[in-house]
């Protein structure tokens, strides 16, 4: 079984849940930018929740399918088309043989995942399928697809299989909207802000610019922070957002000359020279990979308590994911067993 790329879309690779364990080594965990997301589009399908997918940055591609395949999506709203017919997003479907699916324009959201039955099945790198281009490391000879490439594709489970036209429960389905709070653990180098500059930060919307990745997310539109003036220490630069070199945690914010912060993501650098004014948490991750350029977005204060508080809610629901397929798939077992 494989699928042949005619159209690669705008910005599609390999992810999974990604590589843990080598960041001390410069090498960032890269995956799936939307984890929920990845994860609901495996478990409608059968698949084990980590398996790689396809993740599709605003426009989707063009795959012809050499086998019947069933498939699902999850996080953006792109809707899939088969041979040029529409079909729900978040519900398995069938791909006939020598079938070509492909995606609508993006209505909501930014990254659509697109699942297989037996995930995308390109060899591990360091424990994971994901696609980190700036190491030419992991997915699909570590980089974005490309029209021709051929991908191979697993084995599905057969005592998984989900059935076709089975959906993802409405209580997952995403809400997107055009207007987002990210919570924010404030702190590492704040200190360094001019104590009006740190308090502005916080009340003012800052729009997505178009420069926005898998290695990070930078805003514009806010004014300019004001860094408090310092005698630059012995190896940082001279730019007043400039420290010496530390470690950047997935999710710091840094603000380089103080005029458009950047909220590093799963494909980041592990460390340089920038201030970091607080760390996006964990549990607003997912929804950074889906808000779209110009969009706009207001930072809020949260304390670790809260962001642990979130942290613990983040894993409810997904483990309420788990037990709502789970649940379905095998009273759809028991059934056909009878």
């Amino acid at each position: 079984m494989s699928i042949e790329v005619i159209k690669p879309g705008l910005a599609t690779s390999v992810q999974d849940a990604g590589r843990a364990g080598h960041y001390h080594l410069g090498i960032p965990p890269s995956g799936a930018m939307d984890q929920f997301a990845m994860r609901s589009a495996n478990l409608l399908l059968g698949n084990a929740e980590d398996a790689a997918v396809l993740e599709c940055a605003l426009m989707g591609p063009e795959l012809l399918f050499t086998q019947a395949c069933r498939i699902a999506t999850g996080g953006a709203e792109m809707v899939p088309k088969i041979d040029g017919q529409p079909h729900p997003n978040f519900e398995v479907l069938e791909v006939p043989a020598g079938s070509v699916l492909s995606f609508d324009f993006v209505r909501a959201g930014a990254r659509l995942y697109l699942a297989v039955e037996g995930g995308i099945d390109v060899p591990e790198r360091l424990g994971s399928r994901s696609t980190y281009a700036l190491g030419a490391l992991g997915g699909y000879e570590g980089r974005p697809l490309k029209a021709g490439d051929v991908l191979p594709v697993g084995q599905p489970n057969a005592a998984t299989r989900a059935a076709v036209g089975r959906r993802l429960p409405e209580a997952f389905v995403p809400r997107f909207a055009k207007h987002y709070e990210l919570r924010v653990v404030p702190g590492l180098y704040d200190h360094l802000l001019e104590e009006e500059a740190r308090e502005r930060f916080y009340q003012e919307d800052w729009s997505v610019a178009s420069e926005a990745d898998r290695i990070g997310y930078r805003f514009k539109g806010g004014t300019p922070l004001r860094f408090i003036e310092r005698e630059p220490p012995f190896g940082a630069g001279d730019d007043p957002s400039n420290i010496v070199d530390a470690c950047y945690p997935i999710g710091s914010i840094q603000v380089p000359a103080g005029s458009e912060p950047i909220i590093l993501h799963r494909d980041a650098v592990s460390g340089g020279g920038y201030a970091m004014v607080g760390t996006v948490i964990s549990a607003d991750m997912d929804l950074v990979g889906q808000i779209q350029p110009h969009q706009k977005v207001r930072f809020v204060g949260v304390s670790l308590e809260q962001a642990l508080d979130a942290r613990k809610a983040y894993a409810e629901r997904l483990e309420a994911l788990r037990q709502a397929l789970g649940d379905a798939r095998d009273q759809a077992l028991g059934q056909a067993l009878d």
